[in-house]
C-alpha cells in the first residue's frame, strides 16, 4: 500500500520493474475525478530510447474492455517494439488507461457522479509520470482508440485539440445514437448529457481551425462502416481535413491488430515532421 506525499494522487501502486515483461508497466491510482481506484497499462521502449521529447500515445479501449485490452488482445506493445526495432517508427510510449469501468462503458464522458473525461485528459498524464518518471511534458501527445475508444479519442482529441498532435481511430462509434447497439445501460443513466457536448462532430467543427492531423478507418464487414462513411462525408462537406480508409475485416481484434500499425506510423510521421 502506497501513500505518496509528493504525488498528484492520494495513493499509487506500481508494478515491480523486476517482474515486468515486454516493456509493460502497470499503475493503479486513486482518481479524484472518478472517486475510486483506476488502472493503466503503459508500454515503454528500452531505457536508452526514452527522453523528455519521447512522444506519448494515449490508446483507449472499447466497450466491455479495460486497460489490458490493447496489450493482451491487441498485442500493440509487440507491434510497437517490432516497428521500433525495424526503425519504421520512432520510440514512443503507449499509455492504455481504463475508461473507469462503469457499466458496459463510460463513453469517456462526464457522468453525474464521476468525470471520466477528466480522468483521461487531466489525471492520466500524471499517472504516466508515476509509471515513467524519466519523461517530461515536453514531447508531443497523440490520442487513438477503437470502437468506443475511437469515439472517446475523436471527441476528446477534437475538444482538446491544442493538447494533441494527432488523432487516429479504428471502427469508431461516431455518435451517441449508436451507444444502444453496444451498451446495456441507457444513456439517461449517464446523467444529464448535453448532445452537443457529447458529439465528436460538434467538437471537430468547433475547433476546426486548430485540429491536429486526423485519420480514421473501418473494416468493410464492420456494422459501423456506414456510420464511419457518413462521418467521412460530413467532414468532406465541411472542409475538415482528414484521412479516411477502409480495410478488409470486421469489428474485432483481427482487424485492429493490423490497423494499429497505420496509427503508429501516422503518429511517427507527424513526430518526424515536428522534429524537423
Amino acid at each position: 500500500m502506497s501513500t505518496i506525499d509528493d504525488s498528484y494522487f492520494r495513493t499509487v501502486e506500481l508494478s515491480d520493474p523486476e517482474l515486468e515483461v515486454d516493456g509493460l508497466r502497470f499503475v493503479t491510482v486513486k482518481s479524484e475525478a472518478i472517486g475510486r481506484r483506476v488502472d493503466m497499462c503503459v508500454y515503454r521502449p528500452d531505457d536508452e530510447d526514452i527522453n523528455e521529447d519521447t512522444p506519448l500515445v494515449l490508446l483507449l479501449h472499447g466497450a466491455y474492455g479495460s486497460h489490458w485490452s490493447w496489450a493482451y488482445q491487441g498485442a500493440v506493445h509487440l507491434t510497437a517494439a517490432e516497428m521500433i526495432d525495424e526503425e519504421a517508427i520512432c520510440p514512443m510510449i503507449i499509455a492504455m488507461p481504463s475508461d473507469g469501468l462503469w457499466g458496459d462503458s463510460t463513453g469517456y464522458l462526464k457522468h453525474s457522479d464521476a468525470d471520466y473525461e477528466q480522468w483521461i485528459v487531466e489525471e492520466v498524464p500524471y499517472a504516466i509520470r508515476e509509471a515513467i518518471p524519466e519523461i517530461d511534458s515536453g514531447g508531443p501527445a497523440f490520442i487513438a482508440g477503437m470502437s468506443m475508444g475511437g469515439y472517446g479519442a475523436m471527441r476528446i482529441g477534437a475538444k482538446y485539440a491544442e493538447w494533441f498532435s494527432g488523432i487516429s481511430t479504428h471502427s469508431a462509434i461516431t455518435d451517441l445514437s449508436q451507444f444502444p447497439k453496444f451498451l446495456e445501460e441507457p444513456i439517461p443513466m449517464f446523467g444529464d448529457i448535453d448532445i452537443n457536448e457529447a458529439s465528436a462532430l460538434h467538437w471537430l467543427k468547433t475547433n476546426r481551425n486548430q485540429l491536429p492531423p486526423l485519420r480514421f478507418d473501418c473494416g468493410t464487414e464492420d456494422p459501423l462502416l456506414e456510420n464511419n462513411r457518413f462521418l467521412h462525408e460530413q467532414l468532406k462537406e465541411t472542409g475538415i481535413e482528414h484521412v479516411y480508409g477502409e480495410g478488409e475485416g470486421g469489428h474485432d481484434w483481427a482487424y485492429w491488430q493490423t490497423a494499429i500499425r497505420d496509427t503508429l506510423q501516422f503518429f511517427a510521421n507527424i513526430y518526424d515532421e515536428l522534429d524537423e
